[in-house]
């Protein structure tokens, strides 16, 4: 009964909640006008208190990076991971430098990339780098070569009575300035000279010539005369290949003569100095002076608008060459002169001066410096990758390609500002662009003999073509993947 009347006694207390309502609210205001007194106090009072808590968050701070650097164990951190959190594959524990705010973070380690991926122009400055020329490897290197050469042109010069007066002239990408990666390649042109000569093309494009002397007084070269007074080029070429072999013999340098390939017109001497092996290239040529070049020439050399109607002029006016080279089976005859006795046009003396004078204006590269020969450098550098990454479709695909293009990319752009050197990224996929079209058409015209298409002469099928432009159109879309896994300079090409 005690505990009936004790629940009958606590019905009635509970009509009170109005009245405790009543006091509750007017107690919480009296609190909260009271805070809102003593807000500004409160905060003065707890600033030293935060300052010391990090202080001590700092001093911890400082114990746990110098146990990092002595490779001490680090405290665990007991905070669950927010969900955008990534927990390092070492401990679970989260990785707040890798956390970031308002986007998802995989938990696995993201993919490893390249600081260069997706920037092509920092893609494109930073391959530049790689395929410097090192200054004391082109020191060391210069001296030997010149060496080298001096021996060579003095023996043959002494040793041949028709190389009496030679000319001797450096051509090919070191003297040019657009060599890449090594100073391990380079080509010299041992020209004897003609005048009354009759030059007939051998063949259709353009390129090839016979070389007949016209009646004129005793001649050194008489001795390599057919009787219809055309000049044997493989005589000729078999006796300077001895006396340079003649002069390596004596070299106080590591030299070995490479065996004769088939229609070229070079002899190459191997040098190996220290961890390099230096090629040297000695080429036999007849320097032709003559009133004009021959008429394949006509509608090539388009420099006008580029260099200029006066530049173009002057360059005509200088002796062209022709070196000893063949095309397809030496035996093949025509009009009684057999392949190998042909000699091939050549112009490299007018690159190396283009080269050295590229700008539309006389001064180029002086105040506001171009990007040409960077772009050719990039090239020549694909061309390499390309050559090594699927070398069955690039067999036959070379350097002169790479530079004929920019030659043809220079007279179609002739303002120096369409070359600008903060617009590499731009003028590079322009140029790789022509590269593209040129071999989807089968068709890339000799700057100088248009009829001479280098693609089909070198034996390039259209399938391969076809195949070389889509790799090229693949870099040129995903910021040059061949390029982002370049090698180290010295194991970088030779070109």
């Amino acid at each position: 009964m005690s505990g009936k009347g004790k629940k009958v006694d606590e019905r009635p207390a509970a009509k009170a909640p109005g009245s405790v309502r009543r006091k509750s609210s007017a107690k919480a205001e009296k609190q909260s006008k009271g805070s809102a007194d003593v807000e500004a106090p409160t905060e003065v009072k707890k600033k030293p208190e935060q300052q010391k808590k990090g202080e001590e968050k700092k001093n911890a701070d400082k114990k746990n990076a110098d146990n990092r650097a002595r490779g001490g164990a680090q405290p665990r951190d007991r905070r669950p991971p927010a969900a955008s959190d990534p927990l390092c594959a070492s401990n679970d524990q989260p990785c707040p430098a890798k956390s970031t705010e308002g986007r998802k973070v995989p938990r696995s380690p993201p993919k490893k990339r390249n600081s260069m991926d997706g920037n092509p122009a920092r893609i494109l400055q930073d391959t530049l780098e790689k395929l410097k020329i090192r200054k004391n490897q082109q020191c060391e290197v210069a001296k030997c070569v010149n060496d080298i050469h001096d021996a060579i042109n003095k023996h043959v010069e002494v040793s041949l009575s028709w190389c009496k007066g030679i000319q001797v002239l450096k051509t090919g990408s070191y003297y040019e300035n657009v060599k890449i990666c090594d100073c391990d390649e380079f080509d010299v042109m041992l020209a004897v000279s003609v005048e009354r000569v009759d030059i007939q093309p051998f063949g259709e494009d353009g390129a090839f010539y016979s070389v007949a002397m016209k009646r004129h007084p005793k001649h050194p070269l008489d001795r390599f005369l057919n009787e219809d007074k055309t000049i044997k080029a493989s005589e000729m070429l078999k006796e300077f290949r001895d006396k340079v072999k003649e002069a390596a013999a004596k070299l106080p340098y590591n030299v070995t003569v490479d065996r004769k390939k088939q229609g070229c017109p070079a002899v190459t001497l191997q040098v190996k100095k220290g961890d390099m092996l230096i090629s040297l290239d000695f080429v036999l040529g007849l320097e032709v002076h003559s009133s004009s070049w021959p008429h394949f020439t006509n509608d090539g050399f388009k420099i006008d608008n580029w260099l200029g109607k006066k530049v173009k002029k002057d360059l005509k006016c200088k002796p062209y060459y022709l070196v000893s080279k063949y095309q397809g089976r030496g035996t093949r005859e025509q009009d009684g002169v057999i392949a190998k006795d042909a000699w091939r046009i050549s112009f490299s003396h007018v690159e190396k001066e283009i080269m050295k004078n590229h700008g539309h204006s006389k001064t180029c590269c002086e105040s506001r410096p171009c990007c040409r020969k960077q772009c050719l450098k990039l090239l020549k550098y694909l061309v390499q990758r390309l050559k090594e990454t699927h070398p069955k479709e690039a067999a036959k695909l070379c350097s002169y390609h790479a530079k004929t293009t920019l030659l043809h990319a220079c007279a179609n752009r002739v303002e120096d500002s369409e070359w600008a050197a903060d617009q590499l990224s731009h003028c590079f996929q322009l140029l790789l662009h022509d590269f593209e079209e040129h071999l989807r058409k089968q068709h890339l015209p000799n700057f100088f003999v248009p009829s001479h298409n280098l693609l089909k002469s070198a034996g390039m099928d259209k399938k391969s073509c076809n195949l070389l432009a889509d790799y090229i159109e693949y870099e040129r879309n995903n910021s040059f993947p061949l390029f982002r896994r370049v090698k180290l300079a010295s194991e970088v090409c030779t070109s």
